[in-house]
């Protein structure tokens, strides 16, 4: 069976600015996501738009189909809501990609959606429902990958400059993204120096918590030349990998790295044809959740070796103008990360970074580049490949 490269094209792009948004509320963030990817894709929504994905991850953004049909007033038309975690939004893509690569439908919409800072909470509310079970062990985000965290500094060496040096990396990139949560550079000594929440992992070591959407309008490339002419990008190749809700009592997890992107990375090389991806692929967008996620990460990507991502980091390959820049737009450690957007909106940065279109730092001279999201505790893993066609 063949795969879904070069199949789906990417003809619209839509984000809201990701933060503390008090003045607006989900719906309003996921009509102005949409209508700014329809605008860009020169489609109307109600005649041109045959189905849609609506990724959103807490009930309190919509359980049903519903949470897109009634801000958006689209009534009649195929609409799923889609929840895998921190993956929600990529998967959202990944759904609404086959359906177009089936033949299924022609033009179709995924989005994302998130309003978490107005519930009252503090971190992640309502965190115990992962966790069905009672007589199962139960950790906090920073408490999960803390144990990552640590089982590097005790393998090979690393250290909270390690880290810290990943959060001074992706919010000098996000300060100068217009749509960034934070817009403010750091130095490793506030970063070193700043509260503990679960060692080692301190303040920015930690990702916010933030509200936004956002949508892309997806078709084939035969059909994207009618509408935007060559202004598309491509989608290479889709992977996902699920693995267990209870990483820590499994004795063969190591915490040195996460299968589930693992699996996920090499599914979505295999069936773009890459080998190599430092050599084939031009820059990468992580799930940065934890600063120490995103040096595991260009392991589990296949970036370099086991134990040599903290090099990676200090060398300089990843930062913006290094070799394989990682995190131009600021990651979620900067941009943030609405739980349901997120990975709609690395589709976004990934488009507009291949067509040289991007609103912050622009990759230079991008023709491919890869998007990953990490769900849950390890549990998710989801990678997409999007280049020009």
């Amino acid at each position: 069976m063949g795969g879904i490269k070069d199949k789906v094209a990417i003809m619209g792009t839509g984000v809201t600015k990701f933060g503390e948004i008090w003045e607006k509320d989900a719906e309003d963030l996921l009509v102005e996501a949409t209508y700014e990817a329809c605008k860009e894709a020169n489609v109307d929504l109600k005649k041109d738009i045959e189905a849609i994905w609506c990724g959103t991850f807490y009930d309190f953004s919509g359980v049903a189909g519903t949470n897109f049909s009634d801000p958006l007033k689209l009534f009649g038309k195929p609409v799923t809501r889609v929840e895998n975690y921190c993956a929600t939004g990529m998967d959202a893509v990944r759904n609404a990609a086959y359906a177009v690569a089936s033949g299924v439908y022609d033009i179709v919409l995924a989005c994302g959606v998130e309003k978490i800072l107005d519930q009252g909470s503090r971190g992640l509310p309502g965190i115990e429902s992962m966790f069905p079970d009672p007589t199962l062990t139960m950790a906090s985000a920073p408490g999960m990958f803390a144990m990552a965290a640590n089982r590097a500094f005790k393998e090979w060496g690393w250290t909270k400059e390690d880290l810290a040096r990943v959060a001074v990396k992706n919010h000098y990139n996000g300060a100068r993204h217009p749509k960034a949560h934070f817009r403010r550079e750091i130095t490793i000594d506030k970063a070193m120096n700043a509260p503990m929440i679960a060692y080692p992992l301190g303040l920015f070591d930690c990702c916010a918590m933030s509200d936004g959407s956002a949508a892309v309008v997806l078709t084939r490339p035969e059909i994207a030349r009618e509408y935007v002419g060559d202004e598309y990008a491509t989608i290479k190749a889709s992977g996902m990998a699920v693995e267990t809700l209870f990483p820590w009592l499994r004795p063969t997890e190591t915490f040195l790295s996460f299968p589930a992107t693992a699996k996920a990375a090499e599914a979505a090389y295999k069936e773009a044809g890459i080998k190599d991806p430092r050599k084939e692929i031009d820059f990468g967008i992580v799930h940065d959740c934890f600063t120490i996620t995103e040096l595991l990460d260009y392991q589990d990507m296949k970036l370099c070796k086991a134990g040599e991502g903290a090099s990676l980091i200090k060398d300089g390959v990843t930062a913006i103008d290094g070799d394989f820049p990682i995190n131009p737009d600021g990651g979620l450690k900067c941009f943030g990360h609405p739980i349901g957007a997120t990975g709609c909106r690395m589709i976004v940065e990934l488009t507009r970074q291949v067509l040289g279109k991007a609103e912050g730092l622009q990759v230079k001279d991008a023709e491919m580049g890869f998007a990953h999201n990490l769900g849950g505790p390890f549990a998710v893993g989801a990678v997409t490949i999007v280049g020009r066609p």
